[in-house]
């Protein structure tokens, strides 16, 4: 019999504050008399809240208390409590990421909302979690077809090159809707500082539809350079944000022929022509922009989610699941924001420091002697902490059980397989679920405007 997972997904966005609630079932794939292989096997939507607009306090902080309340009303309407949810993800995205208090707003909430509901944040996690909530992933893996998604929010567009229905690199530029705002009288409000320099309009400066439209063409420019559609200039290296990673990578791995994909809230904007004071926003304008710019001019499609796609990709693609033979002794579950360490040449490791995960890819069908010397040497590293171990190969238990040997008796153990970490990503592990362990892998990147 399947087992299942509720899941929570919490998106707090530059523009708008979601919730999901999913269902996962968890089946054995293997046979009868076969070592045990979990996989998540089913996503099922529960529950989809109503969009809030993000609660601000004046100034450049989250309004926590409103954000909680959100969460309370939202539980009450799906008619589930705290105590129903086993795994999830509160993701912080856009320009919301970049308030003063964010980390301490996101820390805060993850606890608030459930046991295992993680905090992350991070241009590379958000711009997977779109790909995959929006469907672009999937039509990837079922057309054979390479497809950049772009995820186009109230503050950034989350990028995501697809090959195979497989995640080959990931991007994001500061363009959204929401980097210029204006009030029922058509005075500007707002003015993002990642677009100050791009516009000689300034906050109280009276706007209509063509006052913007320069702007809207200067950033849809950015989304074709990053789409290989335009040739790169300094606009696209202005425009790319710092924490996405290195522009120079993206841009060779871009193929000739590409599907566009696009969610977000301005990819609701695209195919239909909304008011230009509909948001009090760019993103209007934005949208019809993308619409009649080389982005639409060959093969598109908007994502079968558009403005919901981050949030259930955090409700329903968060979490993946470990091999089924790991090992643990004398731990306490859930573990979070367990940072990573990636230890290639273990002869070289540096004393461990305590609690961090230590990432090892592991040897292909490894020999009793290759188990033995990985062992030894971590053993050798140990500083009198809990001792915790990811391999990229089937070898966690045999692994663990080596280690037990070596290690003083009330040295906690953990060794899981099956799961790849990057580099500068954090672990979260929850409770066993039949042989194997829910886990998610993030990142917990604030942006920062002044850090670019």
């Amino acid at each position: 019999m399947a087992d299942t997972l509720i899941s929570l997904g919490l998106d707090v966005g530059t523009t708008s504050t979601q919730m999901v609630f999913s269902r996962l079932t968890i089946e054995n794939r293997s046979g009868s008399f076969s070592v045990p292989e979990l996989e998540i096997a089913g996503r099922d939507i529960l529950y989809r809240s109503p969009i809030h607009f993000t609660p601000l306090l004046s100034g450049d902080l989250v309004d926590a208390p409103a954000l909680r309340r959100i969460v309370d009303r939202e539980y009450a309407q799906a008619g589930l409590t705290r105590q129903d949810v086993s795994t999830g993800a509160i993701i912080i995205t856009g320009e919301t990421s970049r308030r003063e208090n964010a980390r301490a707003v996101l820390e805060e909430l993850s606890g608030y909302a459930g046991d295992f509901v993680v905090a992350t944040a991070g241009p590379d996690l958000e711009s997977i979690l779109a790909a995959k909530g929006a469907g672009a992933v999937d039509h990837s893996r079922e057309t054979g077809k390479t497809v950049l998604h772009m995820d186009i929010g109230g503050g950034t567009s989350n990028l995501a090159l697809i090959r195979d229905g497989i995640i080959t690199a990931t991007g994001c530029l500061n363009v959204g809707g929401r980097l210029l705002k204006f009030d029922e009288n058509s005075r500007l409000t707002y003015l993002s500082p990642a677009a100050a320099d791009l516009t000689a309009l300034r906050p109280g400066d009276l706007i209509a539809p063509d006052t913007v439209t320069s702007l809207a063409q200067t950033l849809t420019q950015a989304l074709e350079m990053a789409a290989g559609l335009r040739p790169a200039a300094p606009l696209l290296s202005a425009l790319w944000t710092k924490e996405a990673g290195s522009l120079e990578s993206w841009l060779p791995q871009l193929p000739g022929e590409l599907t566009l994909s696009f969610s977000g809230g301005v990819a609701n904007c695209i195919e239909t022509e909304i008011p230009f004071q509909a948001f009090g926003d760019l993103g209007p304008i934005l949208g019809q922009t993308i619409r009649n710019s080389r982005l639409c001019a060959g093969n598109y499609i908007l994502g079968r989610e558009t403005i919901r796609a981050t949030v259930i990709g955090a409700g329903s693609h968060s979490a993946q699941l470990s091999g089924s033979t790991v090992f643990h002794r004398g731990m306490t579950f859930p573990l979070k924001n367990l940072p990573v360490i990636h230890a290639p040449d273990l002869s070289r490791l540096q004393p461990l420091r305590e609690p961090t995960v230590l990432a090892i890819p592991g040897p292909v069908s490894p020999s009793y002697a290759e188990i033995s010397r990985l062992a030894a040497h971590i053993a050798q590293a140990h500083s009198g902490g809990p001792v915790l171990v990811c391999l990229e190969q089937d070898m966690a238990k045999a692994l663990g059980h080596a280690l037990a040997v070596r290690l003083p008796e009330n040295t906690p153990i953990l060794c899981i397989d099956r799961v790849k970490l990057s580099p500068e990503s954090y672990l979260d592990i929850a409770a066993p679920i039949g042989p194997a362990l829910p886990v998610v892998v993030k990142t917990l990147i604030l942006s920062d405007f002044n850090r670019r």
